[in-house]
């Protein structure tokens, strides 16, 4: 199976970082897709300990994440990268299905799937 969604080394050393401030180094990072946001559709990070049959397990960096199975098809091809600048730092994410984006990138739609669009 090919990777659904790319985390670059520099989003994953951040991630592995945040997992060490707060005590969870054994904990899996979560990607997902939730309904909301002004596009329908909006990005979830967190940590998680259970892995669920309905989930696929990814790999990279040294990072073990999880996406859903549901979620893949709306991820695919998804770039999670961490850029650094005077004005601070902060994830980004590409998502080459997204159609439609409002809110800096994190919420979306994309050909098949609206969501449920919230008021900005």
């Amino acid at each position: 199976m090919t990777d659904v969604v790319i985390i670059t080394e520099a989003a994953a050393f951040q991630i592995k970082d945040m997992m060490k401030e707060q005590e969870e180094e054994n904990a899996y990072l979560r990607v997902a897709v939730n309904g909301g946001g002004c596009s329908g559709l909006s990005y979830g990070m967190g940590f998680e300990h259970e892995i669920s049959e309905d989930d696929n397990v990814l790999e990279q960096h040294g990072l073990t994440f999880l996406v859903k199975k549901e979620d893949a098809p709306i991820l695919n091809g998804t770039t999670i990268d961490y850029k650094q600048s005077l004005m601070g730092g902060g994830f980004t994410i590409d998502n080459p299905n997204a159609i439609a984006a409002c809110g800096c990138g994190s919420s979306f739609r994309t050909a098949t799937k609206a969501g449920t669009p919230e008021e900005c």
